[in-house]
């Protein structure tokens, strides 16, 4: 489970001036559930995801990640938590094997049970024809999936996933998309954050939308197309946003 309880983050800007990324944001994302974190770039997304993964602290406001706070019990909560960002990379002179192995121990996992959980993994995400090749020398698709692999290296009970279908091929996406379900039906925490109204309305149970670092809606992704004022759920998203509420914040 993950709890957010009005965390707020400001970030000071050119001109000694300061740019609130966070205000007041508050939501909890339960085991067996998808939470999406939907909002335009530069809403405050990804400030957001990177202090509930232990990458960054907050000003004010609490996280707790598996019954852990990320400010106090940093290390503890990385056990449990697992964290895929678009923007992420691979070594480019490691293999997937050795990138798999590193990780692993950085985990504290090692002998068998690493052993065990490589293999598990390479006939899950079909890493078994290039192993041992170079990460360099693969596509982004087949680099996707050993990031993946990567993520779940320790078998997370909580999962975030930061806009993590940038850039991705369909083919690509739809594994991406197929993996969320699959912890999903595992029990898993699933928290990830998209500006694509589509993801939404294809993998999430609950859903808050963010502008400007605050959040426009939470709830229940049912509720959200019951109270739908536009003719689509695109055209409902922008109506959140652009509402005079959301101008005048």
């Amino acid at each position: 489970m993950i709890v957010v309880e009005d965390v707020h983050k400001t970030y000071r800007g050119g001109g000694n001036g300061e740019v609130a990324a966070v205000q007041g944001v508050s939501f909890r994302c339960e085991p067996g559930r998808v939470f999406a974190l939907l909002g335009p770039n530069g809403s405050g997304k990804t400030t957001l995801l990177r202090i509930i993964s232990t990458l960054m602290k907050a000003d004010s406001g609490t996280v707790e990640v598996a019954g852990q706070n990320v400010r106090e019990q940093g290390a503890e909560v990385r056990k449990h938590l697992g964290f895929l960002t678009g923007t992420a990379g691979l070594h480019e002179k490691l293999s997937p094997l050795e990138s798999l192995e590193f990780f692993g121990r950085l985990q504290g996992i090692k002998g068998k049970l690493l052993s065990d959980r490589i293999r598990a993994l390479t006939e899950q995400f079909e890493l078994g024809e290039f192993l041992k090749r170079p990460s360099g020398r693969l596509s982004m698709g087949q680099k996707q999936r050993v990031m993946i692999a990567r993520t779940l290296i320790h078998d997370p009970g909580v999962v975030v996933f930061d806009e993590a279908t940038t850039g991705l091929d369909v083919l690509a996406a739809k594994a991406l998309t197929d993996l969320i379900r699959h912890c999903r039906e595992e029990g898993k925490t699933v928290l990830f954050s998209t500006h694509i109204m589509g993801e939404v309305s294809m993998l999430a149970d609950d859903v808050t939308i963010f502008h400007h670092g605050k959040q426009v809606y939470l709830g229940t992704f049912e509720d959200l197309k019951s109270q739908q004022v536009e003719s689509t759920l695109e055209d409902e998203f922008v109506r959140l946003l652009t509402s005079e509420e959301v101008a005048d914040a």
